[in-house]
């Protein structure tokens, strides 16, 4: 199915964008499962991910009718370690969404955190709000604690601030503060504005230290606070607006 021709008029979106909007996977995920044939418009097999969609048309992913996309929404979630983030994973672990099933509509993650991070994980109903809270040019801080098994000084976490390159990767400036050296540990808060993979990781491994808890604390404005683990709250509409800005609001269709 290639031809946008007939009966789509030119309001209408691409495919992978209404896909994000409506919260069923990233565009670039939209488009794998575009390529995987499993995306369907009216009946008919998709082929491309920039043919045109309007909601009165009959959109499925994998049998599965998807509707109108809903107005964008943001939770804050307290993930526990020892799950995945991801949708499915290959390994047969559980997964956030697992434990999330029943709890809140379809979602999507903010970034990721690997098996082992604890802390705030930022949840939406939007592919694209969660594509635009990810891009490093929002300029939002993901903050840590971590504790670390090893002694450092806070003159070498200093070494962090304008960036570091660790097996030819380079990494952006870095604000970590010694909070706390207690026996074999050290406890640092530590704040990165880009969150490559495994980053915090990296970054402590490269000062001779080994990360054994590893917390997020807030990303952007938006904080864990007093959250209990494997709870969520809906961040409000208002508060939402009001820290996104009129411009990413009116992209992102809020």
């Amino acid at each position: 199915m290639t031809d946008n021709s007939a009966g789509t008029p030119p309001e209408g979106e691409r495919i992978a964008k209404f896909l994000a909007r409506a919260g069923v996977a990233s565009r670039r995920e939209a488009e794998r499962m575009i390529e995987q044939g499993i995306v369907t418009v009216d009946g008919k097999v998709l082929e491309t991910p920039a043919f045109k969609v309007t909601p009165d048309m009959d959109i499925r992913v994998d049998g599965t009718r998807i509707g109108k996309p809903d107005q964008p929404r943001l939770w804050r979630y307290h993930k526990p370690d020892g799950l995945v983030t991801t949708h499915k994973d290959p390994q047969g672990r559980a997964t956030v969404f697992d434990a999330l099933a029943g709890r809140l509509p379809r979602v999507i993650s903010v970034g990721r955190l690997d098996l082992t991070t604890e802390g705030l994980l930022l949840l939406t109903n939007s592919g694209a709000l969660s594509r635009r809270l990810e891009l490093p040019s929002t300029g939002w801080a993901r903050r840590y604690r971590v504790r670390a098994h090893g002694r450092v000084r806070q003159s070498a976490l200093d070494r962090l601030k304008d960036g570091v390159e660790i097996d030819g990767i380079q990494y952006g400036p870095v604000r970590a503060t010694l909070d706390q050296q207690q026996g074999g540990n050290a406890w640092i808060t530590l704040s990165i504005n880009e969150g490559k993979n495994r980053e915090v990781r990296n970054l402590m491994r490269y000062l001779g230290l080994n990360v054994n808890r590893l917390i997020r604390t807030a990303y952007g404005p938006f904080q864990l606070g007093k959250l209990p683990k494997d709870s969520f709250e809906e961040v409000p509409g208002k508060q939402l607006k009001e820290q996104l800005g009129k411009s990413i609001c009116e992209e992102i269709g809020l």
